[in-house]
């Protein structure tokens, strides 16, 4: 076996699994899987397998998940560039199905960087109700923005923000809360060899104590009567059951729910925990047994990664603590919502956010506030065949529709109010690459079909200029071929480019451009 394993890790995986271990050992001699997840804000599942170029197997824990074999690459398709899967290891699915996420829930991902799923819950959402993510890693939020304006996400929020902080703002104001938990990385082991590198026996101790914090933190944030799920890619029980267990004995509200797809999954493992730690011997027994209801995913059993889950149901008591907010969550999937116009572009290093992640400093005047929202309201109008729903927020001269009003993100680190629509300065307004990569062939005025066969697509994805004859731009409502026109490759949308004179000018963002041979 090439992968050299630490020498501490392989004592303990023995005494958890025993009869077992040859099996998980042997388990570390083939190669990862590999998959990808339809997104469904875009495409449905059964259109994406008619198109895929791949044979695409399914994953049976997610009904959109699809496993793709070594030589694939379908990171190197336009149909990537266009936002119509994701690429994920297939265990890293399961957590988000076991959130049973629905349309109009108000839903946190409260570890979400890189965005893989929370773009799988903006799927389920459905364009409704709220979705925030949030990473403390700055680095990390960048990518996540970019996933989930990649994938088309109207509805979601991205923050950058201590778990504490949310929580003040919103208190038992989420239906759903994933907490895919920062963790000593065990089951990537296969995976990522750079997580073997960086593991020694403190590890699972050291994630523990972050672990704990953020789990509870976590509950004062949900609902009554909402869900959490709690998940890692480790099997060390310390990050596991034993979190789970001290989490249930400090909140009485809780209970495990099993997974309903329990037969694909291995039960937690007790024993071990309850020999090895003393502060086992304080929980009692009906905990542990609960905690047993907790699931693993062990890469000598399944097709997939290591991974741990927990469904954590709160009964429905009320708490004893502050109401949570209330706030009317603006739908983005609301043809004829109202403009919420308002100058929020305020000083506020800690919230106001703009292109890239960077900090707008410097708040505009109410009138030149005013003259981008008019400049940004005649856009709407002469462009898009939709009016879209929320809240518009303006930060600098950056504009979002978002699904929150900005006072309920006032004093946090926005990375993302929302949407992002464009920049409006000088009395005009420039869309921005992420209304292009979320709207519809049918919300736009002016479309331009590309094939993803022809290799005009690939020229477009890598930012050169087209020939591209007028009859080729298709218009609506009586506008002519002149100007913004949205591009899309065998139906879905890319990006933008501005047409003029037999020219496609190209608006595809350098940073997104394609760079494979």
């Amino acid at each position: 076996m090439a992968l050299q394993l630490p020498p501490a890790f392989e004592e303990r995986m023995k005494s958890l699994l025993q009869e077992q271990y040859d099996r998980f050992l042997a388990s570390y001699n083939h190669k990862p899987f590999s998959g990808l997840r339809v997104n469904t804000l875009k495409i449905s599942v059964e259109d994406m397998i008619t198109l895929s170029p791949w044979q695409l197997k399914p994953i049976p824990w997610c009904p959109t998940g699809f496993y793709t074999e070594t030589g694939d690459r379908p990171g190197r398709h336009p149909y990537y560039h266009a936002g119509l899967y994701y690429i994920q290891e297939p265990s890293a699915m399961a957590p988000v199905e076991l959130l049973d996420v629905q349309p109009g829930e108000r839903v946190l991902d409260l570890c979400a960087a890189p965005g893989g799923k929370s773009t799988q819950i903006a799927a389920k959402l459905k364009g409704q109700g709220l979705l925030v993510s949030n990473d403390l890693n700055a680095e990390r939020t960048k990518a996540l923005a970019k996933n989930l304006e990649l994938y088309g996400v109207r509805n979601g929020v991205v923050l950058q923000e201590h778990p504490d902080r949310i929580a003040g703002k919103f208190p038992y104001f989420f239906d759903k809360i994933l907490v895919d938990a920062p963790c000593s990385g065990e089951g990537m082991f296969r995976k990522d060899e750079d997580m073997v590198r960086q593991w020694n026996a403190d590890s699972p101790a050291k994630y523990a104590a972050m672990q704990r914090d953020i789990l509870r933190t976590a509950a004062g944030m949900l609902k009554p009567g909402g869900r959490m799920v709690y998940s890692t890619c480790t099997f060390s029980p310390e990050e596991n059951e034993a979190i789970i267990a001290e989490f249930l004995a400090e909140h009485e509200h809780f209970h495990v729910q099993a997974p309903v797809q329990s037969e694909l999954f291995a039960k937690g493992e007790t024993a071990f925990i309850r020999e090895h730690v003393n502060e086992a011997h304080s929980i009692p027994d009906e905990i542990w047994e609960q905690a047993e209801h907790t699931a693993r995913l062990w890469p000598h059993l399944i097709e997939g990664e290591g991974h741990f889950l927990a469904v954590l149901q709160h009964d429905g008591t009320e708490e004893e603590a502050p109401r949570h907010l209330e706030i009317t969550a603006g739908s983005q999937d609301t043809n004829g919502g109202r403009l919420h116009g308002r100058n929020d572009s305020r000083s506020d290093r800690s919230r106001s956010t703009g292109k890239k992640g960077k900090v707008s400093s410097k708040a505009p005047a109410a009138d030149q506030t005013s003259g981008q929202l008019e400049a940004y309201g005649e856009f709407i109008k002469s462009h898009l065949s939709f009016e879209p729903g929320g809240y518009t927020i303006v930060y600098g001269q950056h504009v979002y529709q978002s699904p929150l009003p900005s006072e309920a993100l006032d004093g946090l680190k926005v990375v993302r109010p929302g949407w992002y629509m464009g920049d409006a300065k000088n009395g005009r307004f420039v869309p921005a690459h992420p209304l292009a990569t979320a709207l519809h062939p049918h919300e736009f005025k002016r479309v331009l079909a590309l094939s993803s066969e022809s290799g005009e697509a690939v020229r477009y994805l890598k930012g050169e200029t087209l020939d591209v004859e007028a009859d080729r731009v298709t218009c609506y409502g009586g506008v002519m071929p002149k100007g913004y026109v949205l591009v899309c490759i065998d139906g879905y949308s890319a990006g933008f480019g501005k047409w003029q004179d037999g020219f496609l000018k190209n608006e595809y963002p350098a940073g997104w451009r394609w760079t494979s041979v």
